[in-house]
Parts: C-alpha cells; sequence; structure tokens
C-alpha cells in the first residue's frame, strides 16, 4: 500500500523529520564532520543530506556518498537563492524519495545561514520539518585573519549558530584555543552549547539541541546577493553530467569576491597520482578540493592556503567484483581572478591515456 503524500512531499500523517544545518567557512571541515555523523548514526534509521556548494562541479556529494545516507547536491552557489527554489525542490525530492529519519543539511561555505532556517520554518516546511539546533564549525586559527573575521557570511554563521563547535583543535595553539573561548564568552545570550573537537568528530547528542532565533550582524548581505545568479541557474541544478562522446567538462563560477573553477572527468580518465600530488601541493589557491581516480586507487584531496591531505577513497559499491569507479571532480576556489587556462594546462598534464 502506497502512502499518501502531501504537497511538500512528505508522507501524510508522518511524525515530523528532524533536521539540521551544519554549516561554517571554506575549509572547516563540514564534510569531513557530515561523514563522521553518518558512521555514528543508529543502523535502522535512514538519514538524507543536502549539499550545497559554490563551485560548479560538486565535490562534497561525491564524498559522502560512500557512506550509509541518501545525497542530493545542489552546486553553482546558494541553494537558498531565487526565493528558495533550487532548495525547495531538492529537499521535495530527497523527502518523497527517502522518507528520512533524519536529514542533515550542508550549506556552502560562502552561504548565508538565515535565509535557509527562513525556508526551512516557512510555508509547507513548518508542518514536515523539526528544525533543530544549527550547528557552526569554526577553525580558531582563522580568528584573526581579517579574510574571515571581517567577513559578513563568516560572522553570521557564527552568530546563527545554537551550538559552536571549534575543529581541527589538533592544529591550534593555545592563543587560537583562548580566541575560541573569548568567542564563545562574548555571546549575550549565550550559545546553547560550545565544544572543541578534532577532525570533525561531532556527538550525535548535539544535533538535539533546540532551535532559537539569533540577531544577526549583516541580515541585509544576503539579500544584497540573491539577484546576481545567472539566468541558467535560476532552476534547480540537476546532478553535472558528461555530454556524450566528451572524457571531461569545466564549469567556473563567481560572487560575493570568489571565483571557482572546476572539472570533470569520466571515470575511464586516469591520473598519475604522483603529479598530481606534486602539482596540488603547489597550488597558491584558498581552497582545492577533489575526488581523483590515479594509477594508485581513488584518492581524496584536500588543500587549503596552500596545506594539502590526501586519502584514499572508499567506494560505494562493486561491479564484477571491483569497486565501483566514481568520475573524476575537482574544484578550486580563490578570492582573486585565477588563470583558469593555464591551471588547466597543468592539470592535464597530470593524465594518463584513457583506458578502453
Amino acid at each position: 500500500m502506497t502512502d499518501n503524500i502531501s504537497a511538500s512531499g512528505a508522507p501524510a500523517g508522518r511524525k515530523l523529520i528532524p533536521t539540521n544545518i551544519i554549516t561554517g567557512f571554506l575549509g572547516v571541515g563540514k564534510t569531513t564532520a557530515i561523514t563522521h555523523l553518518l558512521n555514528s548514526k543508529p543502523v535502522d534509521e535512514v538519514w538524507s543530506v543536502l549539499v550545497n556548494e559554490f563551485g560548479e562541479i560538486g565535490i562534497d556529494g561525491a564524498l559522502l556518498k560512500s557512506t550509509n545516507a541518501h545525497v542530493r547536491e545542489v552546486p553553482g552557489g546558494c541553494i537558498c537563492c531565487v526565493a528558495g527554489l533550487p532548495m525547495k525542490i531538492a529537499l521535495n525530492m530527497l523527502i518523497a524519495k527517502t522518507r528520512p529519519d533524519r536529514i542533515i543539511i550542508e550549506p556552502t561555505g560562502l552561504g548565508h545561514p538565515e535565509e535557509i532556517i527562513n525556508t526551512l520554518t516557512g510555508e509547507y516546511y513548518d508542518t514536515v520539518l523539526d528544525l533543530r539546533a544549527t550547528i557552526t564549525l569554526v577553525d580558531p586559527r582563522k580568528l584573526v585573519e581579517s579574510r574571515y573575521a571581517d567577513n559578513a557570511n563568516f560572522k553570521d554563521q557564527i552568530a546563527v549558530a545554537d551550538v559552536l563547535v571549534a575543529n581541527k583543535t589538533d592544529l591550534c595553539s593555545p592563543v587560537d584555543r583562548a580566541n575560541f573561548d573569548d568567542l564563545v564568552a562574548g555571546f549575550s545570550p549565550p550559545k546553547h552549547a560550545a565544544f572543541a573537537v578534532q577532525q570533525g568528530q561531532l556527538e550525535l547528542g548535539w544535533l538535539d539541541y533546540p532551535r532559537r532565533t539569533h540577531a544577526l550582524n549583516n541580515p541585509e548581505h544576503h539579500s544584497a546577493q540573491r539577484n546576481r545568479l545567472s539566468p541558467q541557474r535560476e532552476l534547480y541544478n540537476a546532478a553535472i553530467q558528461l555530454p556524450g562522446g566528451q572524457d571531461y567538462l569545466r564549469r567556473e563560477n563567481q560572487g560575493q569576491g570568489y571565483y571557482s573553477c572546476g572539472w570533470l572527468f569520466q571515470p575511464a580518465v586516469q591520473f598519475d597520482f604522483n603529479q598530481l600530488f606534486g602539482w596540488m601541493t603547489g597550488l597558491n589557491l584558498v581552497r582545492a578540493k577533489a575526488v581523483m581516480n590515479t594509477d594508485q586507487g581513488v584518492y581524496m584531496f584536500n588543500a587549503e592556503n596552500g596545506v594539502l591531505s590526501v586519502k584514499p577513497l572508499m567506494l560505494g559499491g562493486e561491479q564484477d567484483g571491483e569497486p565501483e569507479l566514481l568520475d573524476s571532480r575537482i574544484e578550486l576556489i580563490n578570492d582573486d581572478v585565477m588563470a583558469t587556462d593555464e591551471l588547466e594546462a597543468a592539470l592535464f598534464g597530470c593524465r594518463l591515456t584513457i583506458e578502453d
């Protein structure tokens, strides 16, 4: 027997779905934190994740697909723009298809969370979702850097937090930790809770802190950005796919003083691991993230301000006894215009021949 589905996509008569926003600026470790939560969730629960990225290609969704969760991506800008249409369409499809026990929403690191909260507590969703704590991750090392501390979205991501989490504390100095403690102590009313973790190790119980209204520093900042989308992005951005006969595509985006360039390669395209490692180590960019098929296996590359980390990626399925091969994807983000043709030439120099 098929359940009736409401206009919002939720099964009629079901309890409200616990929902959390996990936000934070570029490179703070949101995807790692969400992966940790998904690996810790009750085995009998279905969790779904809605991922938004500033770049057009979309890396985080590919990373999260190796977890035990349903993932849907909205690449290419802030999901709450255009009156919330991209997010509403993606969220409705996610609810109708997966009927989740919990939903996690990961906005772009350049996104403003207040508009997302307004959408999730507005018409339709107030009878479908139980929006609980917004968890904001902060890298304490960035609190004294003007690139972050003076950024309107960075400040409001912190302001809107119900739970504030210092991540990457294993890399922090005592001064960095003290700066985070001073930040927490300066809120009135205080945050529900504040924690310090390494490698995104959030605890499940933190998701169920209640949500409350917060005063923002720059509530007008996001509305000024909302109408700056290109016409082709006014409708929901479906998953990026390669046109027939092409082995790669390139997409670029810009906004809020940041620029992105991304590439998607078909699974048969393989890269030389050592050459790719060397090239990405030398990138002088705010952010570089990739999931790449190399001659040593599928690896995640993650670089922030020139510091590169690499780890093998466990894939989600198998075909003929071998792990299912993902598309190779790479996204570069910077706060200045990038020499994209030169970057592409260097990236292509790391390619091996296409397999038959």
